[in-house]
């Protein structure tokens, strides 16, 4: 059986894309969020905050097929 990344329901905040992400790769999701709030200071904010929007649109749900 092949992983999926999907948005997380048990792990969200605000759409489940970090809580996915953390789930896909089986880390914390804890290190995920640091991680994003570093990428977007380090790039000013809207690249980041412009790549979560297309990510919550895109990536389906975690009970979706």
């Amino acid at each position: 059986m092949s992983k999926r990344l999907f948005k997380s329901s048990s792990n969200k905040i605000i759409s489940g894309v970090c809580g996915g992400v953390a789930e896909y790769f089986g880390v914390d999701v804890s290190l995920i969020r640091i991680g994003a709030v570093i990428a977007g200071a380090l790039t000013g904010g809207f690249p980041m905050i412009i790549g979560y929007i297309i990510c919550a649109c895109i990536l389906p749900a975690e009970g979706a097929a």
